[in-house]
């Protein structure tokens, strides 16, 4: 079998079991997706949902989101971890956009990089999600599983990102992240896996990992 054959059978599977998958975040537009992306920083995304809510009651946009203290902030995101570097990046990301953006979230890496706590992989969640536009976010959940299915053997979330978008065909890469986000979930946990049940590591886990 080809690496090309691998690959359209992994992307065959993932499509069998996850056709439809949504954006796991809740959110209305870019600005409230943006704000969710950097709260899911080791954070899931069950316990953001729940933080959002209240949050974006008093602020769902960044001019209202100035109208608030950092310690204010700080005490409604403190469930998600980081609150500290959190509520500060989101207070000063939400001036950027007011003074610069004339409160509009912009939709280029090199924009969106600038802002502050807004990485490579928020800035491709946002630009993938929102805008359309392809991209594949890498974070350490895919970068296990390109791992282990032999998509790559990076070192890096960066060269998996690599990797991948060389692998798969650039019209999927915006459903693919999501389909293996929700595959791993369901099939890939980190801990307790059984690879033998699992669709795809039982025909392409590495050997080395097997038990």
């Amino acid at each position: 079998m080809t690496k090309a054959e691998k690959v359209n059978d992994i992307l065959n599977i993932l499509e069998k079991h996850f056709p439809d998958p949504e954006i796991p975040l809740h959110h209305k537009d870019a600005y409230t997706l943006l704000i969710s992306v950097l709260l899911s920083a080791q954070c899931t995304d069950v316990m953001v949902n729940k933080t959002t809510p209240k949050l974006f009651k008093q602020a769902d946009n960044p001019y209202d989101m100035l109208k608030m203290s950092v310690d204010e902030i700080r005490d409604i995101i403190r469930p998600c971890g980081l609150s500290p570097m959190k509520s500060k990046g989101i207070h000063g990301l939400s001036k950027i956009l007011v003074e610069k953006y004339n409160g509009e979230v912009p939709n280029t890496f090199e924009q969106l990089e600038e802002l502050p706590a807004v990485g490579h992989k928020t800035a491709s969640v946002v630009l993938t999600q929102w805008f359309g536009l392809p991209t594949f976010p890498v974070d350490t959940h895919i970068h296990r599983l390109a791992y282990r299915w032999g998509l790559s053997k990076g070192k890096s979330v960066e060269q998996t990102e690599k990797d991948l978008k060389r692998l798969i065909p650039k019209e999927k890469w915006n459903k693919a992240h999501l389909q293996i986000i929700y595959f791993g979930r369901k099939f890939c946990p980190a801990r307790n896996h059984n690879w033998r049940e699992c669709p795809i590591c039982s025909k392409y886990m590495r050997k080395e990992l097997r038990d």
